[in-house]
């Protein structure tokens, strides 16, 4: 295992509110740095957070192993690395990660019972069936970001294991409205955090010490710019036709490519995908967007989506242009310019390059000043001490505090 600092065996001694997290999730932390990295960075300020993410597979591996590593201080990153031969058989790969973290946060193991009697944290159901009371934990969380049985090559038995989260789940929170109304007819404590904003990190790409990166000064003006994953939900004919009718003027799509083939991506020479870049020069980027988008196709994979990019866009000081998804109109209009054809998203793109509303991107700065991810983690800290049975966190018990609730096949 790899460490960048030490805990002491009595670190999992906590209060009450701080009882340590478990986090299972579909995401990497080294990934795009949205809502779990945002929400568990500052949790980590108060309780350590050990973030599981899903395996990787190596054909010349024999025996199953778990990295560590400290990305972010106080949160620890466990990578499973799987035999090859396990690639297609989910149950005993999610059983094998299940033995590797309880090994790690054995007395015994490497992490030294920082993570007794824990709080355990789900991104993704998929692991549900074989995680749920796997590790003692006192409460389950279900912090639900997306809908995701709807995505691309998503488990065809994915709504099943959610349902079976949401039986044993002791608090649910939702990172869109439509998600929100979705999931309280399956559970009694549901709660809606929508989208949060470190706004004095994108507020630097209104200051004039915020340098513009090499790979976009010298692109042709307007800039028409986007940051986030690149993937089923952007439409991609829409990106084509603005590129078209704006020959004179600069897309910039910022972001990795995922579940898309780069290959059939548009191309054009005014079309640029430059790829991933680091959370800290994101302001840099959108400094040089004259206008700023949410292109994205409305589909099953986009009906549930509450983009974290909305305030970002907005605590940079940018007009923004999006299409009509729900919770870009429910939420954000009319600091968001709703779009609801490609004649209309290139119409309010080209418009807002050159007469941009400074009475809505002001609105758009006090909407982002109000909505820090510290208000946010404050909230969903008091919600989970709520459900927290008041037990002595040091005493390590023989079963969950509950027996897990099985769900009949259907």
């Amino acid at each position: 295992m790899r460490r960048t600092d030490s805990l002491s065996d009595g670190a999992g001694i906590v209060a009450l509110q701080d009882r340590p997290l478990i986090v299972q999730s579909h995401l990497r932390w080294d990934f795009v740095w949205q809502r779990p990295q945002q929400i568990l960075s500052r949790i980590a300020e108060h309780q350590p957070v050990l973030f599981v993410e899903e395996p990787l597979f190596l054909d010349d591996l024999s025996n199953p192993r778990l990295d560590i590593s400290v990305p972010h201080a106080n949160v620890f990153r466990a990578v499973p690395r799987l035999p090859g031969s396990l690639r297609d058989d989910y149950e005993h790969g999610t059983a094998e990660i299940r033995t590797l973290v309880q090994h790690a946060i054995s007395p015994g193991g490497e992490l030294k019972r920082t993570f007794d009697s824990p709080v355990q944290w789900f991104y993704s159901p998929f692991s549900a069936p074989a995680m749920l009371g796997a590790f003692n934990e006192v409460a389950v969380v279900y912090d639900c970001m997306d809908e995701l049985s709807q995505f691309r090559f998503a488990h065809p038995d994915l709504v099943r294991r959610e349902r079976l989260l949401l039986a044993n789940a002791d608090v649910v929170f939702t990172g869109g409205y439509k998600l929100y109304e979705s999931k309280r007819r399956y559970h009694h404590n549901v709660h809606f955090f929508g989208c949060g904003v470190d706004a004095r990190h994108f507020g630097k790409a209104r200051s004039s010490e915020t340098l513009i990166p090499a790979d976009i000064a010298s692109l042709k003006s307007p800039v028409f710019g986007y940051f986030g994953v690149i993937d089923e939900r952007i439409d991609y004919d829409l990106i084509r036709i603005l590129a078209e009718e704006r020959s004179d003027a600069s897309i910039v799509m910022v972001g990795p490519v995922v579940k898309v083939d780069p290959a059939s991506l548009p191309q054009a020479t005014n079309i640029h995908w430059l790829g991933q870049r680091d959370y800290t020069a994101l302001p840099g980027y959108v400094k040089a967007f004259t206008v700023c988008l949410m292109p994205f196709a409305l589909n099953e994979a986009t009906e549930f989506i509450n983009p974290t990019k909305t305030l970002e866009y907005m605590a940079a000081g940018k007009p923004i242009v999006s299409t009509a998804v729900p919770d870009v109109v429910r939420n954000f209009t009319p600091v968001v310019q709703v779009a609801r054809s490609a004649r209309q998203f290139v119409a309010a793109a080209s418009e807002a390059a050159v007469n941009p509303d400074n009475a809505l991107i002001a609105q758009g700065l006090e909407k982002a000043a109000a909505a820090s991810w510290e208000s946010i983690v404050a909230k969903m800290r008091a919600l989970i001490a709520e459900v927290t049975t008041p037990t002595a966190p040091a005493v390590r018990v023989e079963r969950p505090r509950h027996p897990v609730r099985e769900l009949a096949v259907q």
